[in-house]
């Protein structure tokens, strides 16, 4: 395997010359970049990054744990992270943590082991003091997990007004909201909240269900619904806390033969792609999927560069009225 000292004699400079090229620090001359890079080739040169980072203190590197990569909602999070964390000259080590205690555990131990700069935190299973000893520079995603770790998150509360709301507006007698598990110490129990405010407010009849701890289970997402219909076959309105649920919905309507949104009106959130590439299109809250992963970035370099940053990030969302209400 080809060393430093290998490129050096290939080159005819001193290792330490190589040494500022790998590092970009220093004066270097286009020219010695150039016989460098064409060394490293030649010879398949593969830096270290490990031993570098100890080097400088400092790996480039973001760590990110998120519940479900396959989620369309964080694979559009996740694609904005690394887009941004690219731009600003980090690299991001993506884990997945399938909402499993003992494996985000793991994950962390791995970043922390891998020399991180910094943590981004989708997923969120531990206890508080599990995340106060990590002692990294931390964003978390959607919960606020002590005064000290700053968060960001679409504005849940708001989205769940606007949602309701727009359902009275249309017409809807009997509405029925399913929302994630509200065991979970989430920001997105505020989706909820909003709805009871609003649907108590208005005198409307309602039901709510929840979704499992486990998890993003499609299959119980198929179940709940044929169950929510065969119990309340008057339900005429239904607000889904991701467009997944909402298609599902969708998809349960077609089967027991309710037309959609002549009988019953549905509404979603998140606004990912999935939701306008079937018919009928799905109206939906839309989060802000992008400023959340620049934001996420933005957070944790000014925080790894020393920068004290604000701990409550909340961000706008949009409702996005499509063929579904």
């Amino acid at each position: 395997m080809a060393t430093i000292k290998d490129i050096a004699e290939k080159v005819g400079v001193t290792v330490t010359s190589v040494s500022r090229v790998l590092n970009n620090r220093g004066y270097i001359s286009e020219m010695l970049k150039k016989k460098v890079h064409e060394a490293m080739e030649e010879l398949n040169y593969q830096p270290n990054e490990v031993a570098r980072s100890l080097i400088r203190k400092k790996s480039n590197i973001i760590g990110l744990i998120i519940p479900d990569v396959s989620h369309p909602f964080f694979g559009e999070v996740t694609y904005y992270i690394e887009y941004y964390a690219d731009k600003n000259g980090y690299k991001l080590l993506l884990c997945n943590s399938k909402l499993n205690k003992l494996k985000e555990k793991e994950y962390i131990n791995m970043l922390k082991g891998s020399q991180v700069d910094g943590i981004i935190m989708g997923s969120h299973t531990m206890d508080t003091k599990d995340y106060t000893s990590i002692k990294l520079p931390m964003v978390t995603l959607d919960r606020q997990i002590t005064d000290t770790i700053p968060y960001i998150s679409s504005d849940n509360y708001k989205g769940g007004e606007l949602a309701t709301n727009l359902l009275i507006k249309k017409g809807c007698k009997k509405i029925a909201h399913i929302s994630g598990n509200l065991h979970l110490n989430l920001l997105a129990k505020l989706r909820h909240d909003a709805f009871k405010k609003v649907i108590l407010n208005k005198g409307i009849e309602h039901i709510v269900l929840q979704t499992d701890l486990n998890g993003f289970n499609y299959d119980e997402y198929e179940q709940l619904v044929s169950a929510m219909f065969q119990e309340h076959p008057d339900i005429d309105g239904v607000f889904a806390s991701s467009d997944i649920i909402a298609a599902q919905v969708l998809k349960e309507c077609y089967r027991i033969g309710k037309s959609v949104p002549q009988d019953v009106k549905i509404v979603g959130y998140d606004g990912i792609q999935l939701g306008q590439l079937i018919t009928p299109g799905i109206t939906t809250i839309k989060q802000p999927t992008k400023d959340i992963g620049k934001m996420a970035v933005s957070l944790i370099i000014e925080q790894i560069e020393g920068e004290d940053v604000p701990k409550e990030n909340i961000l706008p969302v949009k409702l996005i009225e499509r063929q579904s209400t």
